[in-house]
């Protein structure tokens, strides 16, 4: 990893019940990233869960120090959880995959070169491993937003990214719920931000619930969508 542009880095995973994944998916960052011989911090954010999340997260916090273990004291969102990582994110490069086990942390090491000469890495999921009514509104969410903010992305809400930490420093992130991602990379685009898209393999989830297609959240998602619209016309 010696000509590797990225010699510290932040990985983060938001979670929210995901007390039966955490051990596996911490234990793989690890793993990972001891053998990468840089700089490295794993940041565990627990959004409020009502499982056993929060008491795993900080047991993995007080065996290994690079471990960290932030808790929100209710359910905040998604939006929240990729906030509170991004500001607690102290190396000059931060990661974050969710803490639900179906990325593979390994395949993030081949994205470090590609951060000599972008802001971004967003991926975009391989054989998406989710029910028909899941793509499909995956697939309209990512033209709508893609036609609003201009940008042409192929999977606007893979949970598979790699930033500069820096761009987070002047940037005023609204979003508390699933449009965080949107919000990121249209602020991102307007600020002259590089981004640079590749592929990663998305694999079927092994245990616990999915929460993202619920109404509430795609409810929530729209409203926040219109606003932020409004926002970044103004120059807000």
């Amino acid at each position: 990893m010696d000509q590797s542009p990225v010699k510290s880095l932040s990985v983060f995973f938001p979670c929210y019940n995901e007390a039966d994944n955490l051990e596996r998916v911490v234990a793989q960052a690890l793993d990972v990233l001891n053998k990468l011989g840089i700089d490295f911090e794993v940041i565990i954010v627990d959004d409020g869960s009502t499982d056993q999340t929060g008491r795993i997260a900080d047991e993995l916090a007080s065996g290994d120090e690079h471990v960290r273990a932030l808790h929100h004291e209710k359910n905040s969102g998604y939006g929240a959880a990729l906030q509170t990582g991004f500001r607690a994110a102290t190396k000059d490069f931060v990661f974050y995959t969710d803490g639900d086990g179906q990325f593979d942390i390994a395949e993030m090491p081949p994205l470090l070169k590609y951060m000599e000469d972008y802001e971004i890495v967003s991926c975009y999921r391989i054989k998406r491993q989710d029910n028909m009514v899941r793509k499909l509104n995956a697939f309209f969410w990512t033209a709508l937003v893609g036609v609003l903010f201009r940008l042409k992305m192929r999977d606007m809400e893979c949970a598979f990214k790699l930033y500069r930490r820096s761009i987070f420093d002047e940037m005023p992130l609204l979003s508390t719920g699933a449009l965080v991602d949107t919000e990121v990379l249209a602020r991102a685009k307007l600020a002259g931000c590089k981004i640079y898209q590749t592929g990663v393999n998305h694999y079927p989830r092994m245990a616990g619930e999915q929460t993202g297609a619920k109404l509430s959240v795609i409810f929530r998602a729209f409203k926040e969508l219109f606003v932020l619209y409004r926002k970044i016309k103004a120059g807000q």
